[in-house]
C-alpha cells in the first residue's frame, strides 16, 4: 500500500464505528473516484467544518446564528441530551416540539469529567420561563449520574423535571433505538 492511500485509510479509520477492512474500502472508493467527484467529497467535508458550528443557546449544530429548533419552537419545555447526534432520533418520532440542551458529555468522576466540563451552567442559565426539562442522557451509569445531578439542581426551582421512561434498555444507547422504542419512552417519561 502507497503512503497516500495508508494516510487515507488511516483518516477513514480514526473515525467512530470504522474498523481496518471499512476503512481500506472507503479509501478505495475515494481513490476509484473521478477527480470532479473526489473534489467534490474534500469540499464538503472542508465546508462542514468551516461552516458548521454550536448553537449559543442549545450548543447543537447549526450553520446558522441560531440552530432551527431554537428558532422556531416553544422554549417551556426543553430536552437534555449528550450529544447532538442524540436530537436526530427524537426528530424522528414527531412527538416532540420543545427545544433542547447538549451538554456535550456527561458526568464521569471515574474518567475526569465532572460538573464544569460540560455545558450544566449554561442549562441552568436558560431556565427562566421553563415548565418542564426532560432529562434524556443515556440509561448507563454516567448518564443517571448526570440525570440524579441535574434533578437535584432543578427541582428546587419549581420546575418539572422528568426522566425518559426505560422502553431503552440499560447500557444502550439513545442514537440506536429505533422510533417507536423512543417514541414510547418519551410519551412514558417519569417525574424524578
Amino acid at each position: 500500500m502507497t503512503d497516500s492511500m495508508s494516510r487515507l485509510v488511516a483518516c477513514f479509520r480514526s473515525l467512530p464505528g470504522v474498523g481496518a477492512k471499512t476503512a481500506v474500502r472507503y479509501a478505495y472508493s475515494v481513490i476509484e473516484k473521478d477527480e470532479e467527484s473526489a473534489q467534490e467529497f474534500a469540499n464538503a467535508i472542508l465546508d462542514a467544518k468551516k461552516n458548521i458550528h454550536f448553537c449559543p443557546e442549545c450548543g447543537n449544530y447549526t450553520e446558522d446564528d441560531l440552530c432551527e429548533y431554537c428558532r422556531s419552537r416553544d422554549k417551556k419545555t426543553i430536552c437534555v441530551v449528550a450529544q447532538p447526534k442524540d436530537i436526530a432520533p427524537f426528530e424522528k418520532t414527531g412527538s416532540y416540539n420543545g427545544v433542547y440542551h447538549v451538554l456535550h458529555g456527561t458526568l464521569d468522576f471515574r474518567n475526569g469529567i465532572g460538573v464544569d466540563d460540560i455545558r450544566i451552567k449554561e442549562l441552568l442559565a436558560r431556565l427562566v420561563g421553563v415548565e418542564e426539562v426532560i432529562i434524556a442522557t443515556n440509561p448507563d451509569v454516567s448518564g443517571e449520574l448526570t440525570a440524579s445531578y441535574l434533578a437535584g439542581q432543578i427541582k428546587p426551582l419549581g420546575i418539572k423535571v422528568t426522566r425518559l421512561a426505560y422502553g431503552i434498555s440499560v447500557g444502550s444507547e439513545i442514537e440506536y433505538a429505533d422510533e417507536i422504542t423512543l417514541q414510547r419512552a418519551l410519551s412514558d417519561r417519569k417525574e424524578l
